[in-house]
């Protein structure tokens, strides 16, 4: 039941996540923060399970912050992705996870960036993305809607098409997203 999105603009990157947390025909609550900060440039949200995608995503930002004080620099956005690619193809031998993934991130060098992943292990870099049932209605928007070097006004007027459109025409109810926006000044909140 989860709606996951995210864009690339110029400079930034905004990932949103519908706060609701449902099983089968129940609503449990209406605030829940799907969004993980692996860092302080590094944003990681996920679709599927809400058990697998709740563990994998802690277990990613702890051994992400193990790598960082074994030795003593950051992962970038590029090779967090990879790490992340390999552990989920290393959980699809054994146990896979069902996590369809979203990873945005900030570096210095790279600038902005944004990593598509499924559960699978299947790995792209991506202008924008989407996971879960979000997927089948807005990709058309993000196709319509998106153009290379969008500032955030921009950026955050195509989220809201998005939502416009889930809300108008999915079945099941997402009445809150949470945004989030990650670029050279950090990772923070952002209201609609």
């Amino acid at each position: 039941m989860d709606s996951v999105f995210a864009l690339v603009g110029d400079g930034y990157a905004i990932v949103a996540a519908d706060a609701s947390a449902a099983r089968s025909i129940l609503v449990f609550k209406h605030d829940e923060d799907k969004i993980m900060e692996l860092d302080s440039h590094k944003l990681l949200v996920g679709a599927g399970v809400p058990a697998d995608c709740a563990h994998f995503n802690e277990y990613i930002q702890r051994n992400l912050t193990l790598y960082e004080l074994n030795n003593d620099i950051k992962l970038s956005t590029h090779g967090s992705a990879n790490y992340i690619r390999g552990e989920l193809a290393t959980a699809l031998r054994k146990g896979p996870y069902q996590s369809n993934l979203l990873l945005a991130g900030y570096d210095a060098q790279d600038g902005v960036s944004l990593y598509h992943m499924d559960y699978m292990a299947s790995l792209s870099k991506v202008n924008f993305g989407a996971h879960g049932y979000a997927a089948n209605f807005i990709l058309s928007v993000f196709d319509r809607d998106w153009k290379k070097g969008m500032n955030l006004q921009e950026g955050l007027e195509v989220v809201r098409r998005c939502i416009h459109e889930l809300r108008t025409r999915f079945l099941i109810s997402q009445p809150v997203f949470i945004l989030k926006v990650v670029d050279a000044a950090g990772t923070r909140v952002v209201t609609l």
